[in-house]
């Protein structure tokens, strides 16, 4: 027990020390660090995610629901059926359904309308965790893998994707709750980080914005999960002590078409690993 005690304090008097170096270095310095850490782990064959990637193939090929039937007959905007690039231009209208949708927003009206699923318990276990599996994320993972490589190129063409990039818009500067925060508070400017974490600009289209969205969905280190940007936004959301939006909502779908929008020409590379 004593020795169990030591090397705990002695783990922690390390990190802080870690910590405490990173904190006197210069800023760049600091960054070459963590891109360094990055780098440790980028190498794709380490990639956990990949697992998520196999089971959401295998999910889409399954013949679920009352019409015993697979996901295959889904349209994701490219043709029933079609992967490749799809969700390189997601958010988009769709006529079906009369709506602009995100991937998980289409996946569960393809699972209801499609499959004729009872998706409550696909919502329910829609982030993974302990023993908790997530179909959705397996799902996206796989989805957006068909489409690594591409280029973010989604339309705002329609008038209702116009309105929900302009609800995504004034989303993202709305500042709200008990911490008077919104999402421009940490991602309106060049150069904020938090704690050792740089902050991407995404106020601006460009290369930070680019980086950003072409990285999601990714796998986290920290939390031994594959997460989507819909866990993503979830959980900043979370952090600013905001009300928790509903899963797949519109107004995630807005925002998510706002800041895609501002990605607009960057390369998706997923699902990528991060911290």
């Amino acid at each position: 027990m004593r020795l169990v005690k030591t090397l705990g304090c002695f783990s922690i008097a390390m990190l802080a020390a870690i910590s405490s170096a990173l904190a006197q270095q210069p800023a760049d310095a600091t960054e070459q660090e963590i891109e360094r850490y990055r780098a440790m782990i980028s190498d794709p064959m380490a990639n956990p995610a990949f697992l998520n990637v196999d089971r959401g193939e295998a999910l889409w090929g399954q013949a679920r629901g009352s019409k015993a039937v697979s996901l295959q007959g889904c349209d994701l905007g490219e043709g029933p059926g079609t992967l490749e690039g799809a969700y390189a231009k997601l958010p988009r209208y769709f006529k079906d359904a009369d709506r602009v949708q995100d991937l998980e927003q289409r996946l569960l009206w393809c699972m209801e309308t499609v499959q004729g699923l009872d998706t409550k318990d696909v919502v329910k276990r829609r982030f993974s965790g302990p023993g908790v599996v997530s179909d959705m994320e397996d799902l996206v993972a796989f989805i957006a893998n068909k489409s690594t490589g591409m280029k973010f190129a989604v339309s705002i063409a329609h008038p209702k994707e116009q309105e929900m990039f302009s609800v995504g818009e004034a989303m993202f500067y709305r500042r709200s709750a008990i911490m008077d925060f919104s999402c421009a508070t940490c991602h309106g400017e060049d150069g904020k980080r938090i704690r050792l974490q740089g902050l991407p600009n995404l106020s601006k289209a460009g290369k930070p914005a680019q980086e950003t969205m072409g990285s999601w969905p990714t796998y986290r280190v920290s939390q031994s999960q594959m997460r989507t940007m819909q866990h993503r936004l979830w959980d900043c959301y979370r952090q600013m002590r905001m009300p928790i939006p509903d899963y797949a909502s519109d107004g995630i779908t807005a925002l998510t078409l706002y800041l895609t929008k501002q990605a607009e020409g960057g390369a998706l590379l997923v699902p990528s690993i991060k911290r």
